[in-house]
């Protein structure tokens, strides 16, 4: 079952929150990030994307990028941007976007639980990007950005939630420039603090829906630290990371697309017809085709739509992988007409969110910079959580979740 731990966050003053958050440390580039903090020395991203405070050109991974992280967490303390509430809490964060809003419960996650398999994962994670991310808690020691956990919705914990948003103010309640609404509350009442606890140890498992490097990073972090310290007893902080945990009926997953770069030396002609081995193929012109069914395809190819609809027998409904129309698209498409046998490392393709629209697909074949572009169906929660639930590990970027959460409302630290 499940463990989460009440923390002493270290938090911004309200009246600098909205400068202060930030956008994930992975959903931007370094030059992005650059742009993104001009006029705003309070920015998070000067501690989470730390290069932006060194020459441009600085290799990302130095040491002078970890030591500057350090430096410009230490400053933000010392500046009081940072201050640590004087007891434990739980916290409540929701985010509202195209009027719908999720709450999720603000807690410290349990390594054990990593390690033992209850807290779940649906992707592979690479050592390079692990170790990254190690070296920023190692230089930090805290947990500067929260993970993004899914849940199975638990009725007594959302009425709790539920009367608590109802009853009390936000502590923050801003909005950000992408126009998503954020709104954070801190669970005062230690007694609902340990109910909870208490009900939240019913829950049998919890699993990653965005940040799988991150909480991998965290958990070998504690795992480090409690193997270096002869007098460890299993209730210090680096036992636990921060994490927002979200009740599964509240969120949406969204498309994540593909752009390829050539057809394999294919004439338009010559790949539409491999395509029809395996599909469907129907033309739609040049209104945007947006994929409505589980099997079924977008293509934007020479300025044109198609449906692509995957034909019965080329998958299998019984294989929680198989039945993935990434898996369908990956085996059948990229891999055997297209060549591309490694979409982690391949530089014929690239993924688009579904959150940027489908128009973007258009403009990246448009452009002239892609050949085609492919439309996915999203992936179901349900998808997810029998995958989680049965070992299996997602191909790479099948889930997008929206909104992001925002880094700096909370920090977790370690000491």
């Amino acid at each position: 079952m499940a463990v989460i731990r009440a923390f002493r966050g270290l938090r911004p003053p309200a009246d600098i929150v909205k400068e202060l958050a930030s956008r994930p440390y992975d959903v931007l580039d370094s030059n992005e990030a650059r742009i993104e903090v001009q006029g705003n020395e309070y920015s998070l991203l000067h501690i989470i994307k730390p290069e932006i405070d060194l020459p441009v050109g600085t290799d990302l991974y130095s040491q002078s990028v970890y030591d500057k992280a350090a430096e410009n967490f230490r400053k933000f303390r010392e500046r009081g941007w940072l201050k640590q509430d004087q007891q434990d809490h739980l916290y409540i964060y929701a985010q509202t976007m195209n009027g719908k809003t999720q709450y999720g419960l603000v807690a410290c996650a349990s390594v054990d639980d990593y390690l033992n398999n209850v807290i779940l994962k649906h992707e592979l994670t690479r050592p390079d990007k692990e170790e990254d991310r190690k070296k920023h808690v190692r230089v930090t020691n805290a947990n500067m950005e929260p993970v993004f956990f899914i849940y199975p919705a638990h009725s007594e914990i959302d009425r709790i939630i539920a009367a608590y948003v109802q009853e009390h103010a936000p502590e923050y309640d801003f909005t950000s420039v992408d126009g998503i609404g954020h709104h954070f509350w801190v669970i005062r009442d230690q007694q609902i603090n340990r109910e909870l606890i208490r009900l939240f140890s019913g829950v049998p498992n919890v699993y990653v829906a965005d940040g799988h490097h991150r909480t991998a990073a965290a958990a070998l972090v504690g795992l480090e630290k409690k193997q270096a310290n002869p007098n460890h007893n299993g209730t210090e902080e680096y036992n636990y990371f921060l994490a927002v945990h979200f009740p599964d009926n509240q969120l949406t997953i969204i498309d994540y697309n593909r752009v390829v770069k050539d057809l394999n030396g294919m004439d338009k002609e010559t790949f539409l017809k491999k395509l029809e081995t395996h599909f469907e193929v129907k033309l739609h012109g040049s209104d945007i085709y947006k994929p409505d069914r589980l099997h079924n395809f977008g293509m934007y190819l020479d300025k044109k739509w198609y449906s692509l609809t995957a034909k019965p027998g080329t998958y299998n409904d019984q294989d929680p992988i198989g039945v993935l129309d990434v898996t369908i698209l990956s085996n059948l498409v990229l891999d055997e007409i297209l060549g591309i046998k490694d979409l982690r490392r391949d530089k014929r393709i690239d993924f688009v969110g579904g959150i940027r629209g489908l128009g973007e697909l258009e403009k990246r074949v448009d452009s002239g910079e892609m050949a085609a572009a492919f439309a996915l169906y999203s992936v179901s929660m349900k998808q997810l959580i029998d995958i989680a639930d049965t070992g299996n590990i997602m191909p790479p970027k099948t889930t997008w979740f929206e909104p992001k959460l925002r880094s700096g409302l909370v920090v977790h630290l370690l000491e």
